[in-house]
């Protein structure tokens, strides 16, 4: 029996995505990203900020009606602050998932930290009072900058006084390396247990770590993951949905998302990219995307494996002077150059030496002519 628990995937790419570089994504482009979600098999959509802007409440609401109506398993969440004033929009898109934040600044103070609570405890009352279904995901805090003695403090109200569904523990500076995040949760995940509460680990990329960080935080105990397409978010972002899971899955764990629907997976990522460079003119799906992106399928020494994952890929090849007579061999069949399996020695040491002398890789016409020339 597998030991690994069963992971629930958050996909933010909708809410977090419209704070990487202010992109906008239209209830049309919304809508279509919940399909591409809905078949790979995420559980929550994290569908926009409702009391940011009534357009963004009335996206949420519309959203939350077209997955009822095509009976979709995924579900709709909206984020807002864990204030009272934030409610009223919320509660209006008729979703069952609210997700909220907090934030108190370090070292605020007795007076200050009680009072802090009893807004969360208000906001939280007054949701459950009009939707009894609520569900709640509570972020607060930076647990990279929180002092471990409120840490605690916090999760024991959110886990045993409020007992809310998810107790989201972000990274949100960036800044944590995951033995740190490892450290900082396990303690945590040993006071939900035996409680209905779960850990939802969310990561930023400012160093680069967030999809590393998110695996580290599902092996700390965390069994909710937020991420996005492409690791679209604030700032650098946040971790990668595809990768964070693959990983995972490969690993044991348990999860509605296929991360083996390789082609679905692509047609989503490209479709966020062309919202992204419409917007931006920008490519955030390029050359060194990983898994997706053709750095994947490239050699030049062919010294290390074609495969990622254990899936193959269409290989390509450049030949420089770290070429070899194996990988010289693949490129002539690849790009149908005739070639004396005899002359292959003589003809690998002259693209080495043209390319010394050149300071690049060679072209298929100037590979085409040493090959005709030997």
């Amino acid at each position: 029996m597998n030991k690994n628990p069963n992971i629930i995937i958050i996909d933010q790419t909708i809410r977090e995505g419209m704070q990487h570089k202010g992109i906008v994504f239209s209830y049309s482009q919304r809508q279509k990203i919940i399909e591409f979600q809905e078949k790979i098999g995420v559980d929550i959509c994290q569908a926009g900020y409702p009391p940011a802007h009534v357009t963004e409440k009335d996206n949420v609401k519309k959203l939350n009606d077209f997955v009822k109506k095509q009976g979709f398993k995924i579900k709709i969440a909206g984020m807002g602050r864990a204030l009272v004033k934030d409610t009223r929009p919320l509660i209006e898109t008729g979703i069952k998932d609210f997700h909220l934040h907090a934030h108190i600044h370090p070292g605020a103070g007795a007076k200050k930290e009680a009072l802090f609570f009893s807004a969360i405890e208000e906001c939280v009352k007054n949701i459950r009072e009009q939707e009894p279904a609520a569900k709640f995901s509570l972020a607060m805090l930076d647990i990279g900058k929180t002092d471990p003695d409120f840490l605690e403090k916090s999760a024991d109200f959110l886990i045993n006084q409020l007992k809310i569904n998810i107790l989201s523990l972000p990274d949100t500076s960036g800044i944590i390396a995951p033995n740190l995040i490892y450290d900082y949760i396990s303690p945590i995940a040993i006071k939900i247990r035996g409680t209905d509460t779960k850990i939802s680990i969310h990561c930023h990329n400012d160093m680069g770590m967030a999809s590393a960080n998110t695996i580290m935080g599902i092996f700390a105990g965390a069994t909710v993951i937020e991420a996005s397409a492409l690791g679209i978010g604030e700032r650098n972002g946040i971790a990668d949905i595809f990768t964070v899971g693959k990983i995972l899955k490969d690993q044991g764990f348990v999860m509605n998302l296929n991360t083996d629907d390789i082609k679905t997976f692509k047609k989503y990522y490209e479709y966020v990219n062309k919202v992204y460079k419409t917007q931006t003119g920008e490519e955030i799906f390029n050359y060194n995307t990983p898994f997706f992106g053709d750095a994947l399928k490239t050699h030049v020494a062919g010294t290390h494996g074609t495969t990622a994952f254990g899936i193959s890929h269409e290989e390509k090849f450049f030949l420089n002077t770290l070429c070899g007579q194996n990988l010289v061999k693949k490129y002539l069949k690849a790009a149908n150059i005739p070639f004396r399996e005899e002359a292959l020695h003589a003809i690998t040491e002259e693209i080495k030496s043209q390319s010394a002398s050149k300071n690049r890789r060679l072209q298929k016409t100037e590979i085409q002519a040493i090959t005709a020339g030997i």
